[in-house]
């Protein structure tokens, strides 16, 4: 049996002696172990004010503990018995599955019928004024026998615009002058049948715009 006490390396494990600094192995520097004993922290002694706040410390520790395993748990329960999509609940009514919800139906976009856009009323022309003529004589009034005829003609301004009219003719009384009115509504024949004092007055119209024309008869 050696007197002399041998070590082992920390790194490869090679036991050699005591009296060696570095081990013939590896060459590892030897580290000589603490002789020194670690001294006793006041909190680990008792009748001291710090092993009283230790042990308040270690309690209020557990008791905090206690509490968030609660919460833990009663979280748990409530995720389990709450019902986020409106279904039932198996564990409260006793039912062994849940109805799954009815999907929503979809629109086949094929079957979509697309309504075509209405289309704004063209606006109807208004015609600037309205003329009446007697051959090229325009007239604003003129003298009628009983038994006479005289036929005009009227034209709306601009005439590139109002080629054709139309144009409506009328009397305020139909007693005293006849109106024959051309198939084209451009012409209109007016006869008179009786005297009326003070005359009557005819009128032509093109699209709301008015011209008069006083008719005199006499006997």
């Amino acid at each position: 049996m050696s007197v002399i006490p041998e070590v082992k390396c920390r790194r490869c494990g090679e036991s050699f002696s005591a009296l060696r600094s570095r081990c013939p192995n590896c060459g590892t520097r030897r580290v000589a172990q603490s002789g020194r004993t670690p001294a006793t922290t006041p909190g680990t002694v008792k009748g001291t004010a710090a092993y009283e706040r230790a042990e308040t410390n270690t309690k209020w520790q557990m008791i905090f503990g206690l509490i968030l395993v609660v919460a833990v748990i009663l979280a748990v329960i409530v995720m389990v018995t709450a019902r986020p999509d409106g279904l039932d609940n198996p564990a409260t009514t006793g039912q062994g599955t849940i109805t799954a919800p009815t999907p929503t139906p979809t629109t086949d976009p094929s079957t979509v019928i697309v309504q075509p856009p209405t289309p704004s009323p063209t606006p109807t022309p208004v015609p600037e004024s309205v003329k009446v003529f007697f051959f090229e004589d325009e007239k604003d009034e003129f003298t009628e026998k009983v038994g006479e005829s005289v036929k005009l003609h009227a034209v709306a301004y601009p005439v590139d615009q109002f080629p054709n009219g139309p144009y409506k003719w009328s009397v305020n009384d139909e007693s005293v002058v006849k109106l024959t009115v051309s198939e084209d509504t451009k012409e209109c024949e007016v006869l008179c049948l009786k005297h009326q004092p003070g005359g009557v007055t005819l009128t032509v119209s093109c699209n709301g715009v008015e011209k008069k024309v006083i008719v005199y008869t006499k006997p």
